[in-house]
Formats: structure tokens, C-alpha cells, sequence
């Protein structure tokens, strides 16, 4: 009997033992703390899109909130024991839970009022924890595919249900701090879009 609630309470534990973000984004170890820039760019003139703030509690993220380019709240998120509460200023709050899969996955899915789901993805994880593969199973059906060069994010793959590529984005890092994180990204879409990423890290 005790061997069996050992067991249970593993499996509990492990199914909430969520993939560290930090790992997951390549990001350093010992962060605290971060701010996300990400910019438009077009003709080579480069317009905020959005801001997010993040607050790090060992690799994962306790609390964030991202704003549009004019400062409104788009998006607050709070870490709770069990799920991570989603708030937002114009439609009502949404609940993620994160399941613990076998062979390094993870199963994250959003709810309305806890029982209403609004979306489903499989994250597929590489041995040092970066993501290999994210699998849309709720609404796009479609699969993000991973590629690392040097250990740094180079290119994200975008296939179809069908396994036809329906867009490729390459990747460049342009800065990096001290600690091997990198502080500005470029990000190219074959269908036109660019992106760049500015992340002003602080670490404890």
C-alpha cells in the first residue's frame, strides 16, 4: 500500500513538474528577472509590437505581464500551485495546465473556467531541455519543428497536418551577454515577416 501512494504521489508530482523556461529558451541559468522587447521591421525601420515582463522562480515563470506598444495590458499571467491563471483586460480568465508526458513531453492546455478548453499543444523537448517540436492539437493542427545550431536557436519549421511546410523562419542571435544569453534575435519568415527580439535580462 505504501509502495502504491509513493507511486501516486510520483506521478502527481511529475505531472506538474513543468520543463523550465529557461532551458526551454536557451536562456542562462541564475535569471531572475526579464524584459522582452519584440519589434516589427520593415524597411529596415523597426516599430514596437509588444513588451512582456517575466519574474523567474528556479528556471520557470512565477508571474508576467505583456502590454502592447502603447503600454495597454494585453495579458497577466500568476503561477499558481496546480495550473498558471491567464488574465486578461477584455475577456475572461483562462486557466493553463501543464501534464507531464513520458519521453521528455509535455502536454499544456488552456481552459474556460477550468472545464471549457481553448487550446491543446504537445511540447516535445530536447535532453538539455530546449524545445524540439510543438504540436498545435486543438486548433491549427499544425507542427513547429526546432532547429539548433552550436546550441543556438537557428531556424523554426512550420508544417501542416499533412506534413507540408507552411512557413520556415531562420534565426539569427546578433548580441549575447557574458553569460551566453542572447540579447538581441532576428527573426526572418520566408513570407516576408521580420522580427526582432530584444531580452534585457537580470540575474541574481
Amino acid at each position: 500500500m505504501r509502495i502504491l501512494c509513493f507511486l501516486l504521489l510520483l506521478f502527481t508530482l511529475q505531472s506538474c513538474a513543468t520543463k523550465k523556461y529557461t532551458k526551454a529558451h536557451l536562456l542562462s541559468d541564475g535569471i531572475k528577472s526579464a524584459t522582452e522587447e519584440t519589434y516589427n521591421v520593415t524597411n529596415n525601420q523597426k516599430k514596437l509590437f509588444q513588451k512582456k515582463e517575466i519574474v523567474f522562480k528556479k528556471g520557470r515563470i512565477k508571474h508576467s505581464k505583456t502590454f502592447d506598444s502603447s503600454g495597454n495590458l494585453l495579458q497577466e499571467t500568476n503561477k499558481k500551485m496546480w495550473f498558471t491563471e491567464e488574465l486578461y483586460p477584455d475577456k475572461e480568465t483562462l486557466y493553463r495546465k501543464t501534464r507531464w508526458k513520458p519521453n521528455r513531453r509535455e502536454r499544456i492546455s488552456t481552459y474556460l473556467k477550468k472545464q471549457d478548453k481553448q487550446s491543446e499543444s504537445i511540447y516535445h523537448y530536447n535532453k538539455n531541455g530546449s524545445i524540439n517540436k510543438i504540436v498545435d492539437n486543438f486548433s491549427t493542427f499544425q507542427t513547429q519543428h526546432f532547429y539548433y545550431t552550436d546550441n543556438e536557436l537557428s531556424k523554426i519549421e512550420i508544417t501542416s497536418k499533412d506534413g507540408k511546410v507552411v512557413d520556415e523562419v531562420a534565426i539569427e542571435c546578433k548580441e549575447k551577454d557574458s553569460r551566453g544569453t542572447c540579447l538581441k534575435q532576428i527573426r526572418t519568415s520566408k513570407k516576408g515577416a521580420k522580427e526582432e527580439i530584444i531580452i534585457k535580462p537580470v540575474y541574481s
